[in-house]
């Protein structure tokens, strides 16, 4: 199996688990704000990590010379998915994936600069073909801008760089150490965010379960994106994600009520259309 079509499967884990976030993250947010959901969804991975790695004889291993590049992946991390989660819970779930799939082309801008990896010319084209997709779905006009959509176009430039830190970190350090800072750290930040008031929510008996998927599908998810990204450059990898889009629109309609149109499947076949090309081209390259 190609590097191309391996990421690719570690991409559809991270988007089944990025949706079941979304979804339990709606859930949290009645009973907890972004900062306490981003602390106890962290601390159920920190939970996770370090049982793995005493099982497997790797605490060892966490030990970084790395830490600053750690730091900043995760504030880059942690600024957009407290963002994610407040656009979540006050606009549309399309229109939030929609407006986070800008991401991608922030990806392949910046890539070359952070990552020296060359432009792919198919690989713009496939972004771009993919945006006017997302564009097609979300038809956003002025009416519609809030601080909702202002989160969720932010919360999109923050993951390009989450992502793009984490292609550089892949090329030093392992998986395992990675998702260990990913979770510690953002448990700091959690914690420092959320008690600064002295008003920390405690899990209630309705709220932890959702709390605990929260925490356990984040942490696959970012496995899943974190090896995809050591199998694959991040300009071929990235743009898998607008996939996630029309899955969510379906979703959203079925649980929620929010509206799903025919601009949705056009939308959504261009997405796929682009896609294709992108993983079609790039293993010809590779093969």
């Amino acid at each position: 199996m190609s590097d191309v079509l391996r990421a690719v499967l570690w991409m559809s884990g991270a988007i089944t688990s990025f949706t079941l976030m979304a979804i339990a993250g709606r859930a949290a947010a009645l009973d907890f704000d972004t900062f306490e959901i981003m602390f106890y969804r962290s601390l159920t991975g920190i939970l996770i990590i370090v049982s793995i790695a005493l099982v497997r004889g790797k605490m060892g291993d966490m030990k970084t010379d790395r830490l600053g590049l750690h730091t900043i992946r995760n504030v880059a991390h942690f600024t957009g998915q407290n963002l994610w989660f407040y656009a979540i819970t006050v606009i549309p779930l399309a229109q939030v994936f929609s407006l986070e799939f800008t991401a991608p082309i922030w990806v392949m801008i910046l890539s070359p600069l952070f990552l020296g990896e060359p432009f792919r010319k198919i690989g713009v084209l496939c972004a771009a073909l993919g945006f006017v997709g997302v564009l097609i779905v979300a038809r956003p006009t002025p009416e519609t801008l809030n601080l909702g959509v202002l989160a969720a176009a932010l919360a999109a430039i923050a993951f390009a760089f989450s992502a793009i830190f984490t292609r550089k970190l892949t090329r030093t350090e392992p998986i395992l150490r990675i998702l260990f800072y990913l979770t510690t750290l953002q448990a700091i930040f959690g914690a420092v965010c959320a008690g600064y008031d002295l008003d920390f929510a405690l899990p209630t008996l309705n709220g932890l379960p959702w709390l605990v998927l929260i925490g356990c599908a984040g942490l696959l998810a970012h496995f899943c994106l974190t090896t995809a990204l050591s199998i694959a450059p991040a300009t071929i990898v990235i743009p898998i994600d607008f996939t996630r889009l029309p899955i969510i629109a379906v979703v959203a309609m079925f649980l929620y009520g929010e509206a799903l149109d025919i601009w949705v499947f056009v939308g959504a076949a261009l997405i796929f259309a682009a896609n294709w090309l992108n993983i079609s081209s790039s293993t010809k390259v590779r093969t």
